[in-house]
C-alpha cells in the first residue's frame, strides 16, 4: 500500500522548483555590487553603503496588487502585474524623498503554475531594473484549499533610503502653493473591485471588447495598463534642495484621500479638474451612473502624484525640470487656508 504524499494534497515541489529556475536569471539582472547573497537563500544580503548621504534614514512600505489580479487572470496574462507592484511602491517611498534600494516579493496561490509565477517575478524584476532597486528576496506559496486553482494573490515590501534632511513630509507645505499634477496611465492598482462590477458584471463586457469610448481600445488592455513609477522625473525635482514642499502618491481614496493626508493643520486644497482624463473613467462612470464624487473617491481620475511647489518663480522651475525629464505636468490647483479638500470642475 502506498503512502499519500506532498503533491496529492495539492503542493508541488517540483513545480516550485521548476519555478525558481525559472525566474533566477530575472531576479539576478537587478542585482548590483551592494547585493552580496544569490537566488534561494533563506535572507537576502545587502550592504549598507549610501554614498553622499550624510545621515541614512531608512524608508520602507509594503503594499499588493489587489484585484486587479482577477483582470490578469481573465485575460491570461500576467506579465505586468510585478510591474504594477514594484511601481506602487516606489511611488510610496518617493513622496518622502527616498531612492529605492531593495524589493521583497510574496507570491500566493491555489495551484502553482511555474510559467505564471515567473511571468510575474519578470515583471518584477523590469521595474525593480528601471527604478534602479535589487529584486533582493521573495517567497511562493502554494496553498490548496485557501485559495482556488488559477487565484494568485501578489505583495512586496520596499525599502528606500533618505538623508534625513531632505525627508519630506508636507510641514512646508503652506496656503497659497501651488499643484502641479502628473498623468497617470488608468486605473493603477486601485479601484478594481468596482471598475470590475460596472464592466463584467453589470454591463457583461470582456476583456476582449473594445466598447465606444475606449478610442479603440480593449477592456483588458485599458484596465491592465502599467501603474507608473513617477521617480524619474521627480528625482530632477528633488535635486533642487527645497522645491518640493509635499508629494502625493494618489491612490485608494483618490485625490481627497491622499492629498489631505501630507496637508499640515490649517491647510487645505482646492483641486480644479481641467487635465485630460484616461477613457476607461468616463467608460465607468457612464456604464455603471457612478456619480462623479464618487469616481474622484475610487479613483486616480488621471493624477497618479501630485507635487506642492511654492508659486511663482519656483513653481515654473518645476514645471520646466519635469518637461524636460519627458514628463507631461499641468496645473490642478492650491493650498488654501482652512482644511480638507474640495474638487472643484474646470481648469486652473
Amino acid at each position: 500500500m502506498s503512502g499519500t504524499d506532498y503533491r496529492e494534497s495539492g503542493v508541488d515541489l517540483e513545480e516550485g522548483g521548476r519555478a525558481t529556475r525559472l525566474m533566477a536569471e530575472a531576479v539576478r539582472s537587478t542585482f548590483d555590487s551592494r547585493v552580496l547573497s544569490d537566488v534561494g537563500l533563506f535572507g537576502g544580503l545587502f550592504r549598507a553603503d549610501f554614498p553622499g548621504v550624510e545621515e541614512p534614514v531608512l524608508v520602507a512600505s509594503t503594499d499588493g496588487v489587489g484585484t486587479k489580479l482577477k483582470v490578469a487572470s481573465m485575460a491570461g496574462s500576467y506579465g505586468t502585474v510585478g510591474m504594477d507592484l514594484v511601481n506602487h511602491c516606489t511611488n510610496d517611498i518617493l513622496v518622502q524623498g527616498a531612492r529605492p534600494l531593495f524589493f521583497l516579493d510574496y507570491i500566493a496561490c491555489g495551484r502553482l503554475d511555474a510559467e505564471v509565477a515567473a511571468d510575474i517575478v519578470t515583471g518584477l524584476a523590469a521595474a525593480c531594473r528601471e527604478n534602479g532597486c535589487a529584486l533582493l528576496g521573495g517567497e511562493t506559496a502554494e496553498m490548496p484549499g485557501f485559495y482556488g486553482s488559477g487565484d494568485y494573490d501578489v505583495a512586496g515590501t520596499i525599502v528606500g533610503v533618505v538623508d534625513r534632511g531632505s525627508v519630506i513630509d508636507g510641514s512646508g507645505i503652506s496656503p497659497g502653493m501651488r499643484l502641479i499634477g502628473l498623468p497617470s496611465s488608468g486605473l493603477h492598482t486601485n479601484g478594481y473591485s468596482l471598475a470590475r462590477k460596472v464592466l463584467f458584471g453589470d454591463s457583461g463586457l470582456t476583456v476582449d471588447s473594445r466598447p465606444e469610448g475606449l478610442d479603440g481600445v480593449g477592456v483588458g488592455e485599458a484596465l491592465l495598463a502599467v501603474h507608473r513609477s513617477y521617480l524619474g522625473p521627480v528625482s530632477r525635482l528633488l535635486e533642487r534642495p527645497g522645491m518640493v514642499r509635499g508629494l502625493c502618491h494618489i491612490t485608494g481614496g483618490g485625490i481627497p484621500g491622499n492629498l489631505g493626508r501630507i496637508l499640515p493643520e490649517g491647510c487645505g486644497a482646492v483641486v480644479r479638474t481641467g487635465w485630460e482624463e484616461p477613457a476607461v473613467f468616463g467608460l465607468i462612470s457612464r456604464l455603471g451612473g457612478v456619480r462623479r464624487g464618487e469616481m474622484f473617491r475610487a479613483f486616480n481620475m488621471g493624477v497618479g502624484l501630485i507635487v506642492v511647489v511654492p508659486g511663482g518663480e519656483e513653481y515654473e522651475t518645476s514645471m520646466e525640470l519635469l518637461r524636460g525629464a519627458g514628463e507631461a505636468p499641468f496645473p490642478c490647483g492650491s493650498v488654501v487656508q482652512g482644511d480638507g479638500v474640495r474638487i472643484e470642475e474646470g481648469a486652473v
